[in-house]
């Protein structure tokens, strides 16, 4: 970037701007004006910002047209249109300038990046043109990525060729119109990564809410485009899109003028598009990617997807039947990036339940979903036929309901093995079963870290399953003075057992000398956390107490009295109260709960038990 010898803040029909001169915003934030990129000698008109260093091209008019020497000139003509001419008086590049009333038109830029050409006299029609409608490789606040319908004009980023040649390069970032919109990056014809689509707050490839900045997306019948406002003067950000295809946020502050880069994270293997192939699922813990099979679907390859060759992704164990559809079911997914919305059918007005009811009625559908999640959710969003490149998050992401025929809906997706069957009083409870290497991983290999707890059954750890649900792993020990009988017991006593202030049980396992119980994630553990510590204590108000209390005793009630099985817990103590989200207790541990009969009141034990 050559220096520049004078500034001018306005360009009338009667000036011209020549290489050397610039074009300063009245904030004196941008400038217009001649530059050289990187070691080329080449020269190119561009907007830059004047504020951050190193300085950094926004815009770029004739980049598919260089400038052979210094001698280039801009002019506007009494029509409202730029001009760039080279040392020949050839035009090499101009403005487009639409069906508008011109009336002694100047060209100027603005503070946000914008270089727009209007009258000076201002009129109902506004701008003439500007630089934004014609995006080059740079996102910038208030500019619209996407359509105007009206015109059929598209606004897309296009990445330069490399760091010496602004020209239009491999990489592009558009708006795709087809189904429910969503964004796209492109190399060549190539889908490489997806943003997808809006769910109300956020494009559903990147939910994190983004510091300072107000996200939107605008669709009616004139215009459909996605757009970003920074919410602090004092900050300055853009999105690049680099030569080397991956989408950089630079920024940077009115104070510390040095700028910034953050990459996107797009590194993530998860980020390429349809990593896993169809009907699956991708995870990625930062170092590398694994894939799962949606509930109901197994690997179209069973060889290639052993050997982590992902691509062939899955298919339907069971095909649902037209005649039979209304015997289908859904399973719930959380914290996911909702699949490619090329092949769906959108509807602004509809609740879930209206959705739910409207993907049944179709054999097609596969999945729906909420299409705003803002207050509580609203909308329908439905996908038909094969759903493709979704992934998880620890947090963030949306629900989606995924369809699956009724013979899928008696078992746990594909983590889970045979219900157990357990005898109790001539009755058989089935509880689903997890497979021990799904809680190894799902418990980081039972690793320290994740340890909520220890008692006389043995250590509790949290685990997170690939779909984002989160539980609690009771695993018996072998040390444990209480045995098999007393797994049994457990399992039989609260696999019978439904209510709010008892703890849920979700399944158990059984592999060689392993046996462990899965119950619900109770964030706030247990009650002697807060009750025995100085600190954690303060927490307790006498209404979260109050409401403690009268849960527990609800929980008892309804051991006591209400179930069909009259319950005696035996060991209740703070360590065996649960807390949820909200500090509802939830009785846990029934290891040592014995059972009475319907009319009888009172029973002996033969050993001493409990605490």
């Amino acid at each position: 970037m050559s220096g520049t010898s004078t500034s001018l803040d306005t360009l009338t029909v009667d000036q011209s701007l020549h290489d050397g001169e610039t074009l300063v915003s009245e904030g004196g934030i941008i400038a217009v004006g001649f530059f050289s990129p990187g070691n080329s000698t080449r020269r190119y008109l561009g907007v830059w910002y004047t504020n951050v260093s190193p300085i950094t091209v926004v815009w770029v008019a004739n980049r598919n047209k260089p400038l052979e020497n210094t001698k280039g000139v801009l002019k506007l003509n009494e029509k409202g249109t730029l001009e760039l001419l080279n040392d020949r008086i050839i035009t090499i590049w101009s403005s487009n300038i639409s069906n508008k009333a011109v009336n002694n038109p100047v060209a100027h830029p603005l503070d946000s990046g914008n270089f727009v050409v209007r009258n000076a006299q201002k009129t109902k029609d506004g701008i003439l043109w500007q630089s934004f409608d014609y995006p080059g490789d740079t996102l910038m606040s208030g500019m619209k990525l996407g359509w105007n319908l009206e015109t059929d004009l598209e606004r897309s980023l296009s990445s330069w060729r490399s760091d010496d040649d602004p020209a239009e390069g491999e990489y592009a970032l558009k708006i795709d119109l087809r189904g429910y919109p969503q964004s796209f990056k492109f190399k060549g014809r190539d889908i490489k990564t997806r943003a997808g689509s809006w769910d109300g707050l956020s494009l559903v490839g990147y939910p994190a809410p983004v510091p300072e900045t107000l996200q939107k997306f605008v669709m009616n019948g004139k215009e459909v485009y996605y757009e970003f406002d920074l919410l602090v003067s004092a900050i300055f950000s853009v999105y690049k899109l680099i030569p080397s295809g991956t989408g950089e946020s630079l920024y940077w502050t009115s104070q510390m003028r040095t700028l910034q880069v953050a990459t996107t994270g797009e590194e993530d293997q998860c980020e390429n598009y349809v990593f896993c192939g169809a009907n699956s699922i991708c995870s990625s813990d930062g170092n590398r990617a694994t894939c799962e099979c949606l509930r109901g679907y197994v690997p179209k390859s069973t060889d290639q997807w052993n050997m982590a060759v992902w691509v062939d992704g899955c298919i339907p164990r069971n095909k649902s039947s037209c005649e039979n559809s209304n015997t289908d079911g859904f399973v719930r997914y959380t914290h996911l990036k909702l699949p490619d919305t090329s092949s769906s059918w959108f509807n602004t007005t509809m609740n879930l339940d209206e959705c739910r009811k409207s993907c049944l009625k179709n054999c097609t559908c596969a999945a729906y979903a909420n299409l705003d999640i803002r207050d509580g959710g609203s909308g329908c969003l439905v996908w038909f036929n094969t759903l493709t490149d979704m992934r998880t998050f620890s947090e963030w992401g949306q629900d989606l309901y995924i369809r699956v025929p009724a013979s899928e809906l008696g078992t746990r997706r594909k983590l889970y093995g045979k219900c157990y069957k357990i005898r109790q009083r001539r009755e058989d409870v089935d509880l689903p079963t997890f497979d021990l290497s799904v809680l190894a991983t799902a418990t980081e290999n039972f690793a320290t870290k994740n340890k909520l707890g220890e008692g006389g059954f043995g250590p509790v750890y949290k685990g997170k399953l690939t779909d984002g649900q989160e539980l609690a792993v009771k695993r018996l020990s072998k040390k444990s003075g209480q045995g098999l009988e007393e797994f049994k017991n457990e399992v039989a006593l609260i696999a019978k057992l439904q209510h709010r202030n008892l703890v849920k049980l979700l399944g158990c396992c059984i592999a060689g000398e392993e046996k462990m119980l899965i119950y619900e994630y109770m964030p706030n553990q247990s009650l002697d956390y807060f009750v025995f510590d100085q600190t954690k204590k303060k927490l307790l108000d006498w209404c979260k107490r109050f409401n403690i209390i009268s849960g527990i005793a609800r929980g008892l009630l309804y051991l006591h009295r209400d179930s069909r099985l009259r319950i005696i817990h035996r060991d209740l103590k703070t360590s065996n109260i649960l807390l949820d989200g909200n500090f509802d207790p939830k009785i846990s541990d029934f290891g040592l709960a014995r059972s009475f009969l319907g009319d009888q009141v009172e029973a002996n034990t033969n050993r001493v038990v409990g605490t």
